[in-house]
Order: C-alpha cells, then sequence, then structure tokens
C-alpha cells in the first residue's frame, strides 16, 4: 500500500477545497503541493471570497524538492528569509543581490497571508510575497508559524542551513528555531537589550533617545533576548519620525548583517560566540494604543508630546481636541507636524489654553504646554477634511480664537 494519501481538505483562505497529499513524518518522499496560501511560479488558482462577483486569483506554492532532491543546484547554504512588510521587502532584495557573490542562496520566502491593505479591498500579498515573486523565489505564507504541516516542510523539504528573520510579525515556535543548522537570525531596530518587543523604534522615538540603532541576534524562544552578534548606532535629527527612521535602521541592519554573514556560515560566529544580553538593561516597547496617541498639553511637555507624534507617525499618529470660535463644538484634529521651540532664559510664556500664531507669517501655531514649554504645530489635519499647514489654517481663522481642550466627555463617556 502506498505510505501517500491523497484528501480534499477546505481551504479558510481560498473558501474550497484544495487536494494535497498526506506523507508520514518519517517518509522521504515530500509533498508536491503544500496546503499553504502562497506566491509562486506554480498554477493559478481561481477562488471567490465573500463577494461571488469578485474573482480573487491566489497561487499555490509548488514543491521543488523532487526536482533538486532537497539540494541546492548551486552547493551553496540555503538560507529561508522570513518578513512581511517594505522594510523587511527592502532586506530581502539586498540579501538575494548581494547572494551572487556570496556563498549562500535564498531557498525560501515566508511571509505573511495575503490580507486587505485597505477598507473593503480585496486579499492581496504582503509586500515581500510581491518581491520574492519579481525574484522568482518560492513563498510560503503558513497562517500560523506553528502549524504542523508548515513545519514538516521546513524541517524535511527546505532543510535551511540559516534562517533570517525581519519584521515577520508571528512567534516562532521552538520546533521551527531548532530546523536551520545553523541557528536563526534577526534584524531588531534598537539597541538591545533596551526596547525589546513590538514597538522598538516608536517608543525609542517617543522616549527621545539618541542614538538610536540596529541590533542583529540570534532568535530564541523569549522575544528578542538572543546574543548580540552586532550593533550600530545611528545619530538622528530631533524632528526625525518613525516613517523616517524605522526603514533607516533596517537598512542599516540588513548591511551589518551581510557584513557579519560569512562568519556565520562559515560557523565562526555561534550562538556560543556572541554577545550575551544584559537582562538588567531591559526596557520593554510595549505594543502601542491608539488611547495613547492623544497629546495632552495640561500636564505633558512640548517635547513629550513632540517625540511622541515622531514615534506614532505611521499609527496611531497624534491628535488634540482644539475649539476653533468660541461658541464652536471641540472638533478632533490630527497633528501631524510640530518642533518644540527654545525659548530665552528670560522669557517666561504665559500659560494657556489659547492656541496662538506665531509672531511672523511663516510662524506655526504655538501651543503652550503646562510647563511653559512651547510646542509650534506645522502642520494639521481636522476630521474628515484634507491636510493643511499652519500658514492655510492661520488664514481660515478670520480673527477667530483657537483654543486646546480636554478630551470632551461626550467623547469619554
Amino acid at each position: 500500500m502506498s505510505a501517500i494519501n491523497s484528501v480534499r481538505s477546505f481551504h479558510p483562505l481560498i473558501g474550497s477545497s484544495i487536494k494535497r497529499r498526506i506523507v508520514p513524518r518519517k517518509s522521504n518522499v515530500t509533498p508536491t503541493i503544500s496546503s499553504f496560501l502562497c506566491i509562486s511560479s506554480g498554477g493559478r488558482i481561481s477562488t471567490r471570497e465573500n463577494n461571488p462577483h469578485t474573482t480573487i486569483h491566489w497561487r499555490l506554492f509548488s514543491s521543488p524538492s523532487e526536482e533538486n532532491n532537497n539540494k541546492s543546484s548551486s552547493g551553496k547554504k540555503k538560507i529561508v528569509f522570513l518578513g512581511t512588510p517594505d522594510v523587511a521587502a527592502t532586506s530581502l532584495r539586498k540579501l538575494y543581490e548581494a547572494s551572487v557573490q556570496q556563498n549562500y542562496e535564498i531557498s525560501c520566502v515566508i511571509t505573511q497571508p495575503p490580507k486587505p491593505r485597505k477598507r473593503k479591498s480585496t486579499p492581496e500579498p504582503s509586500p515581500v510575497a510581491k518581491v520574492a515573486e519579481e525574484l522568482g523565489l518560492q513563498v510560503l505564507c503558513p497562517e500560523k508559524a506553528k502549524d504542523t504541516d508548515f513545519l514538516d516542510q521546513l524541517q524535511y523539504d527546505i532543510r535551511p542551513d540559516l534562517c533570517i528573520t525581519a519584521a515577520y510579525g508571528q512567534y516562532l515556535p521552538k520546533r521551527f528555531l531548532s530546523t536551520p543548522t545553523l541557528g536563526t537570525v534577526n534584524i531588531h531596530p534598537s539597541l538591545l537589550p533596551r526596547w525589546r518587543g513590538a514597538s522598538p523604534v516608536q517608543r525609542s522615538l517617543e522616549a527621545g533617545d539618541n542614538p538610536v540603532g540596529v541590533s542583529v541576534l540570534y532568535t530564541v524562544s523569549k522575544m528578542d533576548a538572543g546574543p548580540i552578534i552586532a550593533q550600530q548606532e545611528k545619530i538622528i535629527d530631533e524632528n526625525d519620525t518613525a516613517t523616517k527612521v524605522l526603514p533607516l535602521l533596517f537598512d542599516i541592519g540588513t548591511d551589518l548583517l551581510l557584513q557579519n554573514l560569512p562568519a556565520i556560515l562559515a560557523g565562526k560566529i555561534t550562538m556560543d560566540t556572541a554577545k550575551v544580553q544584559d537582562e538588567t538593561n531591559v526596557v520593554q516597547a510595549a505594543m502601542i494604543d491608539s488611547a495613547e496617541a492623544e497629546l495632552k498639553p495640561w500636564e505633558e511637555s512640548a517635547r513629550q508630546m513632540h517625540n511622541r507624534l515622531r514615534g506614532f507617525s505611521m499609527w496611531p499618529g497624534a491628535f488634540l481636541y482644539l475649539q476653533v470660535g468660541e461658541e464652536s463644538e471641540p472638533t478632533k484634529f490630527k497633528i501631524l507636524e510640530t518642533r518644540v521651540l527654545e525659548k530665552a532664559d528670560d522669557d517666561t510664556p504665559h500659560v494657556t489654553d489659547q492656541v496662538t500664531p506665531g509672531p511672523n507669517r511663516k510662524d506655526g501655531l504655538r501651543l503652550v504646554s503646562f510647563d511653559g514649554s512651547i510646542l509650534e504645530i506645522l502642520k494639521l489635519q481636522p476630521a474628515t477634511k484634507k491636510p493643511v499647514d499652519a500658514l492655510s489654517f492661520i488664514n481660515g481663522l478670520q480673527g477667530r480664537t483657537v483654543r486646546y481642550v480636554r478630551t470632551p466627555e461626550a467623547i469619554t463617556a
């Protein structure tokens, strides 16, 4: 009797059954088609999801294992890359381009499954999946990295020498970490052990860190706690936001990884030789909550508010309730760009809730915080309207006063 059985199983994303082969764990035979929704050079599959009048096209990953018998055709070390957003896609491209002259090849790319990128839009592949397809690389998109079928595919078919992660977005189980012979290496955009966790760049900017930096480290079960291979600091401008700093640090981190990759692949750098992190210096980078986005000049300094805006520029942004005109209702404004004004030693501004234009035509709106520090608003966006610069907003006031208000009771109730 054959060791392989064919079954039909329902795929939750495709919305219809797909035929796949079930292989005993110890069998030397590997599946030709995985059960994961992917982007690759395999055949296209047409499905209908939610809207019966809309056809969504995805592709299934076709395993090349039967062609190469689980060996790299070039004899190079096999690397599996894991990542999802744009910053990771840039890292993937750099690693792929460098592989031409190096003793490794990207044998597979693992990324998050296709998701809607905008409200009510159809699911689309991640930025990493798009780049991988462009480069002709295999792609796996497991719903969860702990999925048994996925881990079987990784262990028995792909058999990587090294895994590299860059903003993948899923926890990696112990079985995954034990699969690559040389371990798993991560690009993390902070100077570990400071800012372990989900939001390292956002929290470092919110805290006013300068320099910031990036770490290349081995991945262990505990989040961002593995030994460090290399680190690099970067001095930034006091007005730089996460939108700029995040891709900058991943670029630096990818270059740093490439510098150390030959030694990693040669076994000269290992988990044992890398630098152990000092647990007494750990600072956690907690996941951001949208409730943190409100600026509170009645209890926060101008520098605190400015740094939070810098850190939260990608999401969720920063906002403030402003009353435009004495008889109007408070309106929620997104605050898009600010700077902190340095006041003279003998200049102590009167603390007020009134937000006033600066003395010069090109000045922004000046907000005096509870401690007398001044935040200048350079760009803002009224609810349901387009962003405007401060000058345009001031020109539209027509003599009306502007005051900041605490979160209206009707909103907090």
